[in-house]
């Protein structure tokens, strides 16, 4: 039997460098979609995801040393599950981004930790620590304000996609607690391959076809490949060494640049409001990381 590549051998350091470098890549999404002229959250997502699938396939399969169908088996009814709301939190996002700004839903996506440990408490009966449940209650004040501007400005339903993403990405991770699964790409393929058939028939169902400009289809592919696909497997093999605690806040470069280039680029800036609400959610998730590495020594290898 040939031996599977792994992703094991990395350091703490070089684990730390890989995991922001995976919120980099994925804070490229709003800029990418700010580039999209004419298609829709459909379109956008089965080109993505005809670029995402295949990448995540030969990557399972050079580390399963050409035969990537167990590895995929093996994710099973979490898979699936997984999967699935992957698909619900892909379409949040994308529609997210194309109905309010950039900060906006970058923010509310930080929740997706906040909404993953009320279901874990809730289906797996995850204990919850404490400072956790006041570091909700802090991130809920801030998505509250950001929501009231939202329909002040008649923004509600960008602000709602933006939860419904989060919220897929929280039953994502769940349904890899649920079964132990401890790699997360042959759940992601799944997702995309989940994606792409979702996507095709909608699109195919409303009339929008797949006959849109070549420079659409470039930047959806282009995220396919470096936005999700990049920043997932540099994710996957930094978090291997990088304790739990800490991913949340490594993870936080996606909320911080995300906005940040849209404005260096584009000039789009935020709303007092939403600066305000993301600010209290950047607080309140930053304080829940930081209380949770109080309690694991920091490795230093």
């Amino acid at each position: 039997m040939k031996p599977r590549i792994s992703f094991n051998n990395c350091t703490y350091r070089s684990g730390v460098l890989l995991v922001l470098v995976a919120g980099i890549c994925w804070s490229s999404m709003g800029l990418g979609i700010r580039h999209i002229e004419v298609a829709n959250v459909w379109q956008i997502l089965f080109f993505r995801s005809l670029a995402l699938t295949p990448l995540l396939l030969l990557v399972i399969t050079l580390r399963a040393r050409g035969n990537p169908f167990p590895t995929i088996q093996s994710a099973g009814l979490a898979g699936i599950f997984g999967g699935v709301s992957l698909v619900f939190a892909f379409s949040g996002g994308i529609l997210a981004i194309q109905t309010t700004t950039v900060a906006n839903a970058m923010f509310l996506f930080a929740a997706a930790p906040f909404f993953a440990a009320v279901l874990g408490w809730l289906v797996l009966k995850e204990h919850v620590r404490k400072a956790t449940w006041l570091s909700m209650i802090a991130a809920l004040v801030g998505i509250a304000i950001m929501v009231w501007e939202s329909i002040s400005l008649g923004k509600i339903i960008g602000n709602i996609a933006a939860l419904i993403s989060a919220l897929g990405f929280a039953v994502f991770t769940i349904s890899l607690r649920w079964k132990k699964l401890e790699d997360m790409l042959p759940a992601v393929f799944l997702a995309g391959f989940f994606a792409i058939i979702t996507a095709g028939i909608l699109c195919q169902i409303n009339g929008y076809g797949f006959n849109i400009p070549s420079w659409d289809i470039g930047i959806a592919l282009a995220m396919g490949i470096f936005q999700v696909g990049a920043g997932l497997i540099l994710y996957t093999i930094g978090s291997k060494a990088v304790p739990s605690a800490e991913l949340a806040l490594l993870s936080m470069t996606e909320v911080v640049f995300g906005p940040l280039w849209v404005w260096l680029f584009l000039g789009e800036t935020a709303g007092s409001y939403t600066l305000l609400g993301g600010g209290v959610l950047l607080v309140a998730i930053t304080g829940n990381a930081l209380s949770g590495l109080r309690r694991k020594p920091i490795p230093m290898i």
